[in-house]
């Protein structure tokens, strides 16, 4: 049985609770993973004026994010990349919510979230020039309105319910969005966002992408009971979403902000899916996961069910299929050239840019690296 399926299933779902007695609540969906669509009263009219080419069209974005996904493990595991953090198998919860936001809406990522920052206009160059460890940062966060992927767990909840509260103070009304994974759900800082958010009524949207594991830690460990069930502790609505049907997390992802751009405060969506590779690239999974539960999640894949519904309804064919794949391949091959032509800093450079003025610590500290540089020139001759 898999971590998810150990959970009850009572939870409180689109602001309104389950019932105690029956244990009522789902994970809302709307294509199952064999590719049927189903009706769902409270989901359906956020994506009723989707066309058969909206879908496609998020086909094609899981698609790259994926291949571009692959190339940058194959990149790490080449050596040309530090680390990398893969996000095999949550394409539908990254892309499907991320597409339904406004371009001015302001996304607090953490660095799982490459779906997403692909979605909000980062280029082939941005997305390996991190993890190559070249840059302080990556992409200008102002440019694509999104902040730069964070590495420590659930910091950026509280910058992102900090930047709502700057929305609401200068009465506007875009929204602030905060991804994050099960395990961060831990950390005082993502309970601590949740509490002012609710106090202030602040247009925060929580996205926690629940992939079944914080590192070796099974969800069903960590979270007694769904995770969706706490936001209401916080007076915070929330939605338990299928995390793997692209098509449920964009509905789900309208609801949250119809809610909180009208002015009815935060909101928190569980999107229940599964980290189909390891939790980066130094880690091994094999060393605490059941063979089994990966098969059971790879039928669950967000990619084919898209592709079971479409050709369905005689909406997907081979020429459609041949065209993605190869615009796919194009585009690893743009990551893959825009990390192999990346120069390499001298080493030095690391103090430059930490502090706006110069200072005598800084000084000290780069002299001495200094020296220590110059050690391995000699050892050379």
């Amino acid at each position: 049985m898999s971590p998810v399926d150990a959970q009850s299933t009572m939870v409180y779902t689109l602001g309104a609770a389950a019932d105690p007695a029956t244990g009522t609540g789902r994970i809302h969906t709307l294509i199952t993973a064999q590719g049927s669509r189903v009706a769902d009263v409270d989901l359906d009219s956020y994506v009723a004026d989707l066309t058969a080419n909206d879908l496609r069209e998020l086909y094609r974005d899981m698609t790259m994010v994926r291949r571009i996904d692959s190339e940058g493990f194959s990149l790490q595991r080449q050596g040309q990349l530090g680390l990398w953090a893969p996000s095999l198998g949550q394409e539908a919860a990254q892309l499907g919510t991320a597409r339904a936001l406004r371009g001015d809406d302001f996304v607090f990522p953490s660095y799982r979230e490459l779906g997403v920052v692909y979605a909000r206009g980062a280029t082939a160059s941005d997305l390996v020039n991190t993890w190559r460890g070249e840059r302080n940062s990556t992409y200008d966060p102002y440019e694509i309105n999104t902040a730069t992927m964070q590495i420590i767990i659930g910091a950026q909840t509280l910058h992102a319910v900090g930047y709502a509260m700057g929305i609401q103070r200068d009465g506007q009304d875009q929204v602030a969005v905060a991804y994050f994974g099960d395990g961060a759900t831990s950390q005082g800082d993502v309970n601590e966002a949740m509490v002012f958010a609710a106090s202030f009524g602040a247009p925060v949207i929580f996205v926690c992408q629940n992939n079944q594991w914080a590192i070796s830690e099974p969800v069903g460990v960590q979270a007694a009971a769904p995770i969706a069930g706490r936001a209401p502790g916080f007076g915070i609505p929330s939605v338990r979403v299928d995390g793997n049907d692209v098509l449920a997390c964009f509905a789900a992802m309208r609801w949250a902000l119809s809610q909180a751009r009208s002015g009815q405060g935060p909101v928190f969506i569980e999107a229940v899916t599964y980290r189909m590779g390891p939790h980066t690239t130094s880690d091994d999974p094999t060393k605490y996961r059941d063979d089994a539960e990966l098969e059971l999640w790879r039928t669950r894949d967000p990619l084919t069910r898209v592709e079971a519904f479409l050709r369905s309804i005689d909406e997907f064919d081979d020429a459609f299929a041949t065209e993605v794949a190869t615009e796919a391949d194009a585009l690893g091959a743009e990551v893959r050239a825009a990390c192999l032509s990346i120069a390499n800093r001298a080493p030095i450079e690391v103090f430059d840019h930490v502090y706006a003025e110069p200072h005598s610590a800084l000084d000290r500290q780069r002299s001495q690296f200094a020296a220590y540089l110059a050690g391995f020139e000699e050892d050379a001759r």
